[in-house]
């Protein structure tokens, strides 16, 4: 094997473990789009040339089912292309590619989203000359219903929980799922990256839902990895959120960094700083007890024993430090980052547990 084919091959591995296929089909990709993403890219095919052929013919079989009058498969095809380009932009560096790609997703997941009732819409909330970025999806005949803001993490952004945030608004909850600062289409497309103000920003998309006169006036937040992290930082901060909800989330986000500095790329890449400014903006970030003082909503964290990206520990330091009378500990002693690797209970825990709390039906 040439020095080439070895280096190939090392990084097609290094991709494959990074999203295994427990966590692209935790997060919407179907099993037979995940095991062939793999396995072509196992024999030597582009990670991100694979996942884009595959969004293709879902797009190519979404057109078809509107040709034929059959909506349902056609929003289904529409979310599968949306998923693997969302997936197949991950490994790449931002930049011109990246961006075709993002544009793909967000073309893909509004041609699904128009085929909700009601339509999901794409919004952008003003946030100092730009803007944060995201979707909303209302649940069908309910009249001013909750709200909660979902946030995804540094390399895994809102469309990814798009499926198990649905459970939520089968309960008759909307959905606000948004890029916040340093994410996805608020970053890559709209140029937006993270910074000391970020809770601002936050209450800013707080802002933009309270002044919808179609929604209600109770809104909560809920954050998966970094999206955790951000989501106690909000709700501490922020009088308004009516419940937050944590899942793979902790106290001090430079705890990865720290440990695995190939993983400060990412973080530069959310900052849009170099590396000593990056690593001092994240240590800055840190939930200490005098802001955790302050998060008096009903809580849940959810984390995985296992998690290697976020420590367990700095998990239950955040609901231990919170001041909320209403809290909840869910943890899973096989679980991994994001508790991806039992998808369908953490989300359908996330459900019951929240629903509840915004629409007062127990």
């Amino acid at each position: 094997m040439t020095a080439h084919a070895l280096e190939w091959q090392r990084a097609a591995a290094a991709l494959i473990r990074a999203m295994p296929r427990h966590r692209l089909v935790g997060n919407g990709m179907q099993a037979a789009d995940a095991d062939e993403l793999h396995a072509r890219v196992s024999a030597g095919s582009a990670w991100s040339e694979v996942a884009s052929r595959l969004a293709r013919r879902h797009t190519a079989a979404a057109m078809a089912a509107i040709e034929a009058g059959d909506r349902a498969t056609a929003r289904d095809r529409f979310l599968r292309a949306a998923t693997c380009y969302s997936f197949g932009q991950v490994p790449l560096e931002d930049g011109a590619a990246k961006r075709v790609l993002y544009r793909d997703l967000v073309d893909a997941f509004g041609r699904a989203g128009a085929l909700l009732d009601p339509p999901a819409e794409h919004v952008l909330v003003p946030w100092r000359g730009r803007s944060l970025r995201g979707w909303l999806l209302r649940p069908a005949g309910v009249v001013r219903p909750p709200v909660v803001v979902v946030l995804g993490g540094i390399d895994a952004w809102r469309e990814e929980y798009a499926a198990g945030a649905e459970l939520v608004r089968d309960r008759g909850v909307a959905l606000f799922l948004l890029d916040a600062p340093g994410q996805g289409e608020t970053r890559v497309l709209g140029g937006l990256h993270l910074d000391r103000d970020v809770r601002l920003a936050l209450s800013a998309a707080v802002d933009h839902v309270l002044a919808d006169p179609r929604l209600g006036d109770r809104v909560a937040v809920w954050g998966n990895s970094m999206g955790g992290h951000l989501a106690a930082l909000l709700a501490a901060q922020d009088p308004r959120i009516a419940a937050c909800v944590v899942t793979g989330g902790t106290v001090r986000p430079a705890e990865t960094h720290t440990r695995f500095p190939r993983f400060l790329a990412k973080v530069q890449a959310m900052l849009g700083l170099d590396p000593e400014a990056s690593r001092t903006l994240m240590d800055d970030l840190e939930l200490d007890a005098a802001t955790l003082a302050g998060l008096t909503c009903p809580l849940l964290v959810q984390h995985g024993t296992r998690d290697a990206v976020f420590k367990v520990a700095n998990a239950r330091h955040l609901h231990d430090l919170a001041a909320s009378a209403d809290r909840t500990w869910q943890e899973w002693p096989d679980g991994d980052h994001c508790v991806d690797n039992h998808a369908d209970e953490k989300y359908l825990a996330v459900a019951r547990w929240l629903a509840p709390r915004l629409t007062g039906r127990w």
